[in-house]
Parts: structure tokens; C-alpha cells; sequence
């Protein structure tokens, strides 16, 4: 897998924009996507009046794939003509049809039995879905024909996929991913998201949910208003903002303590599919980082781009809990000391880049 030394740094920093925004807020989100990328916003809007493309996600697990989608489609405005589609999503949905026995079972077996094309047969590759054996894996045939279920009742869409190709066996399908679904005119590339394994981890290790409305947030990076101290165990804990969970206090979920180690599996099962499909040739690439080294920060970014982290402190005299916020300050998978960044700025990133690459459509 590329290092960060391969992700070019993307300048955000604006000499025309002075002012700062608020990027937890949605309506100075969008202010701050229209000053710093106004006029690519609107070469995408004129591209999707009458075309659409396949953008491919990939990035490690917790890379912030439906994120970075989410802001696209809120910058751009254009929310009914997008369309991001998880591959895991699709396949949890069709196991929970079949196995509901409901109308919707007809109607989706009814539709693989006309798109369905592969080795395995289609009764057999059902039971491979529902029994989610290790053994007996779901063809990517199959995956593919329920990602056409998933397309074929809505209006044609530019799609953000997200879970395809998931490992090297699935790179050649998903060079044909277009034509496959009948997007046989669409414009498609690659996003790769670059997030240092420490920002993972740190993610991974200090966030929390909510045990009755499982609202997550995390204890150094998205707090609740309500902190608290466990003086038995000398740890901090977060209780849960929503009025109707009565303060309630907010748990570790389960494995996360183990940071990236629970999931090195998966992590490098990843990486090997971005590095293989890196060396792609003939398709376009859209390359992604969350992070900037500290030296270059200055130069590049604006402050208020950084993510924040949260410093709690108990004060024993008054017996509370006190907050700072600092800069969060992390080592990429270069060991360089870095600012991790907002998800906006990146999204910023993208959103420039795929400009650039329907501007040259034209």
C-alpha cells in the first residue's frame, strides 16, 4: 500500500476565503464548500444534468467512506441524483429478505433467477448468503447480481460503491463494474482514502455508544456535554446527551478495546487491494489523506480544518471534570507528527479532484 509520502498534500487554504467556519454546523458547512470550491461545485451540477459515473471507495476499514459521500452529496445539493451503495448493506439487506420468508423474498429471488449469471448455482449460492458460512463463500457472480437488485428500481444514478472490490479475486470484476450494471456509458474512477493506522486505532479505543439509543460518540474526539469520572478505576466516561436516555452512561463496544488489532485481518486485506489496483492502468485515481505534517500545516490549511482533541482533567477541590481542546496530533504510517483533518477539508479534496476529472470529459 502507498504511504502518505504517495498522497500529494491538497492545499485548502484559500487567500480569497478570511473568514472561518463552523464545520459541525450543515448550513456553514455548506457556506464553506461554496467559497472553497464554488466553481467545481458547479462543473459537477452541470455534469450531472444529463450524465452520471461510478466512483469506487476504497480505503481501510473506519476509513469514512459514507462520510466523505454524504458530504459530496451535500455540497453538491444534488442528493436525488447520488446514490452511495455499501456492498455489506446489500447483502445483509437480501440475507434479511430470504430469511423474513416475506413478499420481498419472492420478489428478489424472482429477480436473481433473470440476473443471476455464474458457476455456483443459484440455490446454492442463497444458502452460501444465509448461513454466512466461512466455508462456503458468496460468489462475487452473486454479490453483483444483488448489487443490480439494489439498482434496478431506482433511476439511473451516479453511484458511490463502497465494499467492491473487497479482495484481489474481485479487482478484474470490478474493472467491468459498469458494464456489468448496464452503466455502459458512465464515466468511472477510484478513490482511495489514506488514514494512518494511529487514527484508527485511537478512534477505535476511545469511542463509545449509548446502551438504550446507541448513539455513538467518542471520548477524546466527540465528546457529550457531560463528562464523567470513575474514581475506582480512574477513567472518564461520557453520558449520553439525548433527554430521553436519562444520562445515561455510555459503554466501550465490544473488541474495541483491542484497537486495530481486532481488525489487522481485514486491514490487510485492504491494502493489498489498494496497492493492487494503484498500479491500474487506463482509469483515473482520486487520491485522498487525512492528514498533514504539522511543519506544513501553516502553508496548507486553514486552523479551524483540524481535528479537535479533548484533553479531560479531574479537578479533585471541586470535584468535576474539566475539558481543554488542542489540535489533534498523530504519526502517519511515515512516523511523521501530523494534524489529523476534518472530514470537510478531505471531502473538499475529492470534490476538486473529481471536477477536474469531468472537466476533461468535456
Amino acid at each position: 500500500m502507498p504511504t502518505h509520502k504517495n498522497f500529494p498534500l491538497f492545499k485548502t487554504k484559500t487567500e480569497s476565503v478570511s473568514r472561518t467556519f463552523d464545520l459541525n454546523d450543515p448550513a456553514e458547512r455548506k457556506e464553506y464548500f461554496e467559497a472553497k470550491a464554488g466553481k467545481e461545485l458547479e462543473i459537477i451540477r452541470s455534469y450531472l444534468k444529463d450524465k452520471t459515473f461510478v466512483a469506487y471507495l476504497l480505503g481501510k476499514k473506519g476509513a469514512g467512506k459514507g462520510t466523505y459521500t454524504k458530504l459530496f452529496m451535500d455540497a453538491v445539493g444534488e442528493t436525488e441524483k447520488i446514490a452511495h451503495i455499501s456492498v455489506g448493506d446489500i447483502v445483509r439487506a437480501a440475507t434479511k429478505a430470504i430469511e423474513a420468508g416475506s413478499e420481498a423474498k419472492t420478489e428478489l429471488e424472482n429477480f436473481l433467477e433473470k440476473n443471476y449469471r455464474g458457476f455456483m448455482p443459484l440455490k446454492e449460492a442463497i444458502v452460501a448468503l444465509t448461513s454466512r458460512s466461512t466455508k462456503t463463500l458468496v460468489p462475487t457472480e452473486f454479490t453483483l447480481a444483488l448489487v443490480k437488485w439494489e439498482l434496478h428500481e431506482m433511476e439511473k444514478k451516479t453511484v458511490f460503491l463502497d465494499g467492491f472490490p473487497r479482495d484481489l479475486d474481485q479487482i478484474a470484476y470490478s474493472i467491468f463494474f459498469r458494464d456489468l450494471i448496464g452503466y455502459r456509458e458512465d464515466l468511472d474512477f477510484f478513490v482511495f482514502i489514506n488514514l494512518p493506522e494511529s487514527v484508527i486505532d485511537a478512534r477505535m479505543k476511545s469511542r463509545a455508544v449509548c446502551p438504550k439509543c446507541q448513539t455513538p460518540r467518542n471520548i477524546n474526539l466527540m465528546p457529550t456535554k457531560d463528562v464523567g469520572y470513575d474514581k475506582e478505576s480512574k477513567e472518564f466516561f461520557l453520558r449520553c446527551d439525548n433527554p430521553e436516555c436519562n444520562n445515561a452512561r455510555m459503554i466501550a463496544k465490544e473488541g474495541d478495546g483491542q484497537g486495530i488489532e481486532a481488525i489487522r485481518g481485514r486491514m490487510e486485506q485492504d491494502e493489498e487491494v489498494m496497492a493492487k489496483i494503484m498500479t491500474l492502468q487506463g482509469v483515473d485515481k482520486i487520491l485522498m489523506r487525512n492528514t498533514i505534517p504539522v511543519d506544513k500545516a501553516g502553508e496548507y490549511l486553514d486552523n479551524y480544518e483540524i481535528t479537535p482533541a479533548y484533553i479531560h482533567e479531574f479537578n479533585q477541590e471541586k470535584n468535576t471534570v474539566e475539558t481543554r481542546e488542542e489540535p489533534w496530533v498523530v504519526k502517519d504510517d511515515d512516523g511523521v507528527e501530523s494534524y489529523s483533518l476534518l472530514p470537510p477539508p478531505v471531502a473538499l479534496s475529492m470534490i476538486k479532484q473529481i471536477a477536474g476529472i469531468l472537466e476533461r470529459q468535456k
